[in-house]
């Protein structure tokens, strides 16, 4: 009996690792892709952003990267921070309407950036490497994509350049790195807007109005009031002269 228990705890184990191992081994390439970090920035802003490149193939590394900006939303600035052991080039491409940056108007914009691994400084398998970009201001869209090309040291190539799919829709093979824009908060201290105020000229009229009116109401009741002494006088006047009744 003992025996038995042993061998189908033996079975449920091995069936349990073979169940994890298939999940496992159809999840990691699909979360292997290249991404932006962070994934969400802000509308008329600038933003500090990384492209995260994680090396898949378990025999070559990764010496080139090339990611390129969208053209439907052209940025005016595009800084690069420097990454030990490689390159980069950035192109330019022509943009009309000009862009707008701090009062100067643009008429180019920075359209690709590739990095390229110098020596032994590829991604090697196992590891990941970060290239950091400063990007702004940031365009009034809600997204941007990246599309994004990794070379390796056998010469394949992995195309990141699958755009988002709609909500619950399966991911595609090959995602392009996607930031999100907000819209810019509102400046603090503004308020929703509120009952229109009376301007001065009508200030004026109003106080006019009621003055007159104030000044009306007196007048009445003076007259008012000269009036009521005047016939209680009389009434007082001819009591008095009436003669008394006799008894």
């Amino acid at each position: 009996m003992t025996r038995f228990r042993r061998t189908a705890t033996a079975a449920a184990a091995l069936a349990f690792t073979a169940a994890a191992t298939a999940v496992l081994g159809f999840a990691g390439p699909a979360s292997a892709h290249v991404t932006v970090n962070p994934k969400e920035a802000t509308q008329g802003g600038y933003a500090r952003v990384a492209f995260r490149v994680p090396n898949e193939s378990d025999t070559a590394s990764t010496t080139k990267l090339e990611v390129v900006l969208p053209e439907n939303a052209p940025v005016g600035s595009v800084s690069t921070m420097p990454v030990p052991g490689w390159t980069v080039a950035t192109e330019k491409r022509k943009v009309d309407p000009p862009i707008e940056v701090h009062g100067s108007q643009l008429t180019e914009a920075v359209s690709k950036i590739t990095w390229t691994a110098t020596g032994d400084a590829g991604v090697k398998p196992g590891q990941f490497q970060e290239f950091p970009v400063s990007l702004g201001p940031l365009p009034q869209v809600d997204s941007m994509i990246f599309k994004t090309l990794q070379t390796y040291s056998d010469g394949n190539i992995s195309r990141w350049i699958d755009e988002p799919v709609a909500a619950g829709a399966e991911e595609p093979d090959h995602p392009a790195p996607v930031l999100t824009l907000a819209a810019a908060a509102a400046p603090s201290g503004s308020a929703a807007p509120t009952a229109a105020v009376a301007s001065p000229d009508d200030d004026d009229d109003d106080d006019d109005d009621g003055n007159g009116l104030a000044v009306g109401l007196g007048v009445a009741g003076l007259v008012a009031g000269l009036a009521g002494l005047v016939l209680g006088g009389l009434a007082f006047t001819r009591t008095r002269r009436e003669p008394v009744a006799k008894a």
